[in-house]
């Protein structure tokens, strides 16, 4: 579980094919303080499981399904990826519940400003827009954001300078994909 309050960027060192496995290898500091093999970590939204690690690097082992549902799979070497590590008893919760299990990819289609404040314009697939909910909560590449509203399969997002900054979004632009989880009270109340 997490929150989607991303804790630092971390950048990708190596994307390794072992069969039908990914070998995700991510330089990070912050998300390493206290790492055990077995740690859940969120990168990019998607929950995975520490292999191993030293002082500035972590391991993760992908599996196909995974690669391919998500856009770890389009990851390469240089990029940046936004890190959590998974929300413990006692922790404040400032986002809101993250599981790590992505339901669909979104295909940025705008970025720019409306109204004055920076918009991201996001299609996801139609099958999904049911878990839309009018100021509910999402996910977005492992980022807590507002749903601001909706024109068919194309959902909106505000992002604020602090977010853009801190996060990969402030690389990301029209055409880009992102990994969606909607918010898990959204899904129950769409049952």
């Amino acid at each position: 579980m997490f929150t989607g309050i991303v804790e630092e960027l971390g950048k990708v060192k190596r994307v390794m094919r072992q069969g039908r496995v990914m070998v995700l290898e991510i330089l990070a500091l912050k998300t390493l303080q206290d790492a055990r093999v077995g740690d859940s970590i969120a990168v990019n939204g998607v929950c995975l499981t520490v292999t191993s690690f030293n002082k500035d690097l972590f391991s993760f082992e992908v599996m196909a399904e995974t690669s391919e549902k998500t856009n770890l799979g389009l990851l390469r070497a240089g990029e940046k990826v936004n890190l959590e590590r998974s929300l413990r008893l006692g922790d404040k919760v400032s986002g809101h519940f993250v599981t790590g299990h992505i339901d669909c990819l979104g295909l940025i289609r705008r970025k720019g400003l409306r109204n004055g404040n920076l918009a991201f314009e996001i299609a996801i697939p139609a099958s999904f827009i049911r878990y839309y909910l009018p100021k509910g909560s999402i996910s977005l590449d492992g980022i807590s954001l507002t749903l601001a509203d909706r024109r068919t399969n194309l959902i909106s997002v505000f992002v604020i300078p602090h977010t853009l900054k801190n996060t990969t979004l402030g690389f990301k632009g029209p055409s880009d994909k992102l990994n969606v989880e909607f918010d898990i009270l959204a899904k129950r109340t769409a049952v």
